[in-house]
């Protein structure tokens, strides 16, 4: 489980929507956190409306200042300021991976409007894009602040695919340090919400296509029904649903209707116009506000 976390700070009350995500899980896992800044290049006078950081001096009394305002006494608080300008911020985050030797990267993603998020990406997702650790996702509250955060109860979005089942394990024991329950969730689409290939069969051949989804509908309450005993005799409270729609629309409801407090779901770390096109359900989902996002890379073979 995660036992360092690499918290980049902007100096905005945006970017420290993260730091209460951050504080909790490192109490419930007995982490340390380190904060970081980059000093950007040609950096703007101002970020989301306050100063912008421009010196490392600034920077390091800024992280000491935001560690007595959000952290407790007991914790490991480590400060890192990147004092050489660079212009790729998320490229310097990564770039630290081996120095600093984190396991997860807490961040703020400020969101800038629908399109603009899915065609350019956050910082938070390029990270995610480059580096093979997780990234947790936290977004700032309707004032732009930092919210709240407790965690009693984890989403887990999967659709059969080996691969984005890599997200059940730190999923389970997140659950098992924060005493949180785990919903599990596979989505099978309607001929309307069919993508691809898939879709033209679907015009195609629309009966043939509602079988198979169907068959696919059955087949994810065998599949689901397998992780939820495996998941019992670890002694994790869980449960799980069968969903019908838009694949990201639809975890996103599940998300608001069930109060979750995270979502953790494997990602091949696709970014901007690749996961436009491919149709990446965990860069859509990273454009939704409303709960903090673990993205967990899918390990790849060789």
């Amino acid at each position: 489980m995660f036992r360092h976390f690499l918290v980049p700070l902007d100096g905005s009350r945006m970017a420290e929507a993260a730091l209460p995500v951050a504080v909790y899980l490192a109490q419930k896992l007995g982490a340390r956190v380190t904060l970081m800044h980059v000093v950007e290049k040609n950096a703007p006078s101002e970020v989301h409306g306050q100063s912008h950081l421009k010196t490392a001096t600034e920077a390091n009394a800024y992280l000491k200042a935001v560690s007595e305002r959000f952290f407790s006494a007991g914790l490991q608080i480590y400060f890192h300021v990147h004092e050489t300008e660079v212009s790729d911020v998320a490229g310097s985050i990564v770039a630290h991976a081996d120095e600093l030797n984190h396991d997860l990267v807490v961040m703020c993603s400020h969101g800038r409007g629908k399109a603009l998020h899915l065609f350019l990406g956050s910082i938070a997702q390029k990270v995610i894009g480059k580096d093979s650790r997780p990234v947790l996702i936290a977004h700032p509250d309707e004032r732009g602040e930092a919210p709240d955060f407790s965690c009693r109860s984890i989403l887990v979005p999967l659709d059969g695919d080996p691969g984005h089942a890599q997200a059940l394990p730190v999923s389970r024991e997140l659950a098992q340090a924060c005493g949180a329950t785990l919903l599990l969730a596979m989505v099978i689409p309607h001929l309307t919400n069919l993508a691809g290939d898939m879709a033209a069969t679907g015009r195609m051949l629309p009966g043939t296509t509602s079988r198979m989804l169907e068959m696919a509908s059955q087949e994810a309450e065998e599949y689901l029904a397998s992780l939820l005993e495996a998941l019992r005799v670890t002694g994790v409270a869980a449960s799980a649903q069968i969903l019908r729609g838009d694949p990201a629309k639809t975890i996103e409801k599940s998300a608001k209707d069930a109060k979750v407090d995270l979502i953790v779901l494997a990602t091949h770390g696709k970014t901007g116009m690749e996961a436009f096109w491919s149709g990446s359900v965990a860069h859509k989902i990273c454009g939704y506000r409303g709960v903090p996002l673990l993205l967990i890379p899918i390990e790849r073979s060789n």
